[in-house]
């Protein structure tokens, strides 16, 4: 069960109270269900990822929804052709917030995925695991590029380009963080032709 918009610790609290009477009810009638079923929030709104450590504590997992983390956090509607430029999901606010989160998630013990066409991309693919994210949605056509990136590199390496747009954000734009990401990936698996042709579409 993942609650979708979570704004607050308060209105989380509330959702999972619910959830307690609902499970009451059910004991209660004796129909049976799951009474270990993980429970876990969204976190797509700014107010949640800035408020990651009181989330943790009261959810088994986190679930990033990047497309509407980007458009809140940067007040960038990518339906909106007149700020559909803002929409920019390695712009500084936004690396910094998924960091938040996921050092949130990784104090509480609780495993933290990304959603969300930024998983989708074999930049920030690598990215969201350099920083510690512990599981990518995507469709399935985008799998074989990415996994075989992750595969060509060590941890280490995928941590320390992560480190990199850490620095990054300090000075650098949203397409900056993005080209030194995509440097980096390039520099060390040369060999693979399909990613290649991959950036260079990009």
């Amino acid at each position: 069960i993942m609650w979708p918009m979570i704004a607050t610790v308060h209105e989380l609290r509330e959702a999972n109270e619910v959830l307690r009477h609902a499970k009451d009810e059910l004991r209660a009638e004796g129909i049976p269900f799951d009474e270990k079923i993980p429970v876990g929030c969204m976190i797509e709104i700014p107010s949640a990822a800035l408020c990651s450590d009181q989330l943790a504590r009261e959810v088994d997992f986190f679930s990033i929804g990047t497309n509407d983390l980007v458009q809140y956090t940067l007040a960038a509607d990518r339906g909106n052709e007149q700020v559909a430029y803002l929409y920019q999901p390695t712009h500084p606010a936004v690396v910094r917030l998924i960091d938040l989160t996921v050092k949130s998630a990784t104090a509480a013990g609780i495993p933290v995925a990304v959603c969300g066409e930024t998983a989708s991309d074999p930049v920030m693919g690598v990215l969201w695991v350099g920083l510690g994210v512990t599981e990518l949605s995507m469709s399935a056509s985008y799998i074989p590029v990415l996994r075989k990136i992750l595969r060509a590199l060590t941890m280490n390496e995928i941590r320390e380009m992560a480190d990199l747009a850490r620095a990054a954000c300090a000075d650098r734009s949203a397409d900056e963080i993005y080209a030194l990401c995509r440097e980096y990936i390039i520099s060390k698996v040369p060999q693979l032709e399909e990613i290649q042709s991959f950036f260079t579409s990009v």
